[in-house]
């Protein structure tokens, strides 16, 4: 049995539909924190159990049973991720789980500026320590997030940054088949994979290939840290997300989004979409 949580998202929501090109519905469990919002699962003979980190006591039986697990990292940047991770991590080994896969992010590590790299660093040592065979899925930085951090530039003809550096923008849909083929492989990768896509621009590079996809030039400014954080909440960005952001910025200047890995096109059998393609759709 293979049990997924965070499906009501979009990234393992899309994960249990390509499942369901390689597994039956009864082979598969969805577990969410609000189980009406899971509906379309339980429609099609998918099981529905509740299950929420911050609730340690829902999450033994909605785990009970599986053999696969797959967990969604938290998403709340006000939470203590790790935490919400132990109790989930814990509630695995007591039922007996067979394998955890988690979704990490390429570049975790201790040392990050980017906050959530530093919690998946930390659960990954978590997993390591648990006694559960794991494997966590080191996705590269979902590209759907450059709409925001590019910002207004087929307007502005301005890429506006704190820093550049190379990021291995990867599209969330092919995360998400990447993890449904590594699941119905049952075991076949153990600890850290990463999954990027094949190149890994930096912005200076995007503004080319904005250029290109308008037609006319589109130029990168790099401001300083206040300067740009200053700049974001005049948008109406809440200062504690703009600082959350900025150290995304800090860490690819820093190199941490820097790798390119060839496993996701080998897992898709094609090569994965491309900054171009997102810029010129």
């Amino acid at each position: 049995m293979i049990i997924i949580t965070g499906a009501t998202g979009a990234l393992n929501g899309a994960t249990v539909d390509h499942l369901l090109e390689r597994v039956p519905a009864s082979e598969l469990v969805v577990a969410a924190r609000d189980t009406a919002k899971a509906q379309r699962f339980g429609d099609i003979g998918i099981e529905v159990r509740r299950a929420d980190y911050a609730d340690a006591d829902s999450l033994p039986a909605a785990f009970d049973g599986a053999d696969q697990l797959l967990l969604v990292s938290s998403s709340d940047p006000a939470a203590d991720a790790v935490s919400l991770h132990r109790a989930a991590i814990d509630a695995a080994a007591q039922v007996g789980v067979g394998r955890i896969l988690y979704t990490s992010h390429q570049g975790a590590a201790p040392d990050t500026p980017f906050a959530p790299g530093r919690d998946h660093a930390a659960t990954e040592q978590l997993l390591a320590a648990s006694g559960i065979a794991w494997t966590s899925l080191r996705n590269g930085f979902y590209a759907h997030s450059l709409n925001w951090s590019l910002g207004d530039w087929r307007e502005s003809g301005m890429i506006v940054v704190p820093a550049d550096g190379p990021m291995s923008w990867t599209a969330r849909e092919d995360s998400a088949e990447a993890a449904a083929v590594i699941l119905a492989s049952n075991g076949g990768y153990d600890g850290a994979v990463t999954l990027t896509a094949s190149a890994a621009p930096t912005f200076a590079d995007i503004a080319a290939m904005a250029s290109d996809a308008v037609g006319r030039d589109v130029r990168l400014r790099v401001l300083d840290d206040d300067a740009w954080i200053a700049a974001q909440v005049a948008a109406g960005q809440p200062e504690f997300v703009a600082r959350f952001m900025l150290g995304m910025y800090q860490a690819a200047a820093a190199g941490f989004f820097a790798g390119t890995d060839p496993l996701l096109a080998s897992l898709l059998g094609r090569e994965p979409k491309t900054v171009r393609q997102l810029l010129e759709a």
